[in-house]
């Protein structure tokens, strides 16, 4: 290690993150405020990913006093507490071992648990049947996605797995997959029709794929993210055949399922499509599925719980999951409880029930009006455009930007998105998620904003970006004897590092 060529060439060779960079900046500007530097904000609002808490966001009450008696059982004997609250954690903690979440659990997951996860995607799909020995639980739903994406990964070259993966995707994704040592396989996502999948596209990705690696799977999200965009099961059908036809593992992150608020729109589940189809399909056809308490109600980032389902796998692959999770140990224990309140939450008539309820349903509706109030402010602002969300915690707007800035970003070596929101957040303390997608093959520019955030909170946002979006537009607007009145589009600002760690769900 005592030099860089020393480093594995794999890590080496794992793309760097904008989204790292913008972070490193966001926090020093904070930190500069911590110390009494004058700023015209009076501190960075983080609306760049999906960390519902951090925006203001409150827990989950029934979740996280269920967790608190199990950290702390002299609980239990306090009235004050919800009757269903200690007696859910009494149940939870006698399926720990020793009594207690500080012992570890197995490598997949607790029994308990995951018999409540797959009760759960039954009753969501319709009587579909789930099984817990096909459930695995990790620390998060990117964890289990490396899982299986490591199990692909093979050959080097034109032999080398390759993953079609949506464009624009999560920005977590790309890194994952050069870290598993997998060739990532983009196809567009189709921006007029509201970011949908389109079955001809995916064709043309994998017929330009063959011959340069060995296409082994399929990326979903659905909903989208970060395009908030939700699939009919027309579509999902679409893929499944497609899935079927060319012999590729569907991995389908489902992760925001519980946030669809675009009207007449639903969440339906990859294997309810799947499974409501003839046997050629439904017997044979692989999909692993993806969930988490990062999702949009639960929003317990920081407790790092997810899970994935296998479908129709190979037992004999199913082993080597387990072994490859065998290396984490166990996933912490407080997440996997928090899992199986998530999967089993309060039932009519439980003393927790109404507040679960109206809390739930809040977040919801608060998704729900933010959506349609960022989404009407984006499209009044000029040079820009925004397409709906139908569910998912973001909205994905294009930026029109002019070719000075465009110019400008180039010389500076950063996206002219990332030039935008690296701009944004040190004129009015916005962080905003840049949208440039890694393969540099668009000319189009996009931002990534959340929406999981207070109303108030909001609104702030938006006063600082408009402001920002009009000095922008306004000083690159054509002067009237054909020029174009420049402004200092960058020249102090300097290109940071775009290395660091990701944030994942």
């Amino acid at each position: 290690m005592s030099s860089l060529q020393l480093v594995n060439p794999r890590v080496r060779g794992i793309r760097g993150s904008p989204h790292s960079g913008l972070q490193s900046l966001a926090a020093r500007i904070t930190q500069e405020i911590t110390q009494g530097a004058q700023k015209p904000f009076k501190g960075v609002i983080d609306v760049s990913s999906g960390d519902p808490h951090k925006a203001g966001v409150k827990p989950i009450s029934f979740v996280r006093q269920v967790l608190a008696v199990c950290l702390h059982p002299q609980l239990l004997k306090n009235k004050t507490l919800p009757l269903d609250v200690r007696m859910r954690a009494q149940r939870l903690l006698e399926v720990c071992d020793g009594g207690s979440v500080g012992s570890y659990t197995a490598s997949s997951g607790m029994p308990h648990v995951k018999q409540s996860i797959a009760e759960f995607i039954t009753r969501r799909d319709a009587g579909v049947p789930s099984h817990a020995e096909d459930i695995f639980i990790s620390a998060g739903s990117q964890r289990a996605l490396m899982v299986v994406v490591k199990l692909l990964a093979s050959g080097e070259g034109e032999t080398r797995t390759g993953v079609l993966t949506p464009r624009p995707c999560p920005h977590t994704l790309p890194p994952l997959l050069d870290e598993a040592g997998v060739t990532l396989v983009p196809y567009q996502l189709m921006e007029d029709r509201g970011w949908a999948v389109d079955l001809d596209e995916l064709h043309r990705a994998l017929k330009t794929a063959r011959g340069r690696c060995e296409p082994r799977a399929i990326y979903i999200s659905n909903p989208g993210n970060p395009t908030g965009h939700v699939q009919d099961g027309k579509s999902i059908e679409e893929v499944i055949r497609f899935a079927a036809a060319e012999r590729l593992l569907l991995l389908v992150d489902e992760v925001y399922q519980d946030s669809v608020y675009g009207q007449e729109k639903e969440f339906i589940s990859y294997k309810r499509v799947l499974f409501e189809m003839d046997k050629e399909y439904s017997e044979t056809v692989q999909l692993v599925s993806f969930h988490s308490i990062s999702s949009a109600c639960m929003g317990e980032c920081g407790l790092r719980a997810g899970y994935m389902e296998q479908v129709n796998m190979d037992p004999e692959v199913t082993h080597f999951v387990d072994t490859m999770l065998c290396t984490d140990i166990s996933t912490p224990v407080t997440g996997q409880l928090a899992l199986d309140l998530m999967v089993n939450p309060p039932k009519p008539g439980d003393p927790s029930y109404d507040t679960y309820t109206q809390e739930s349903l809040l977040t919801l509706a608060t998704l729900s009006q933010n959506a349609q109030r960022v989404q009407e402010f984006l499209n009044d602002l000029p040079g820009m455009s925004c397409q709906p969300a139908m569910g998912g915690i973001y909205l994905y707007p294009c930026l029109h930007l002019p070719s000075e800035i465009i110019e400008k970003a180039k010389k500076l070596e950063v996206e002219a998105d990332v030039l935008y929101c690296q701009m944004l957040l040190e004129e009015e303390g916005v962080f905003l998620g840049a949208g440039c997608q890694y393969d540099g093959t668009t000319g189009n520019h996009h931002l990534r904003l959340s929406i999981l955030v207070p109303p108030d909170t909001l609104e702030e946002v938006l006063d600082h970006l408009g402001s920002f979006h009009l000095r922008f537009v306004r000083d690159k607007l054509p002067r009237p004897d054909g020029g174009v009145k420049d402004r200092d589009m960058g020249e102090n600002l300097r290109p940071f590092s775009t290395a660091g760690t990701f944030p994942m769900n």
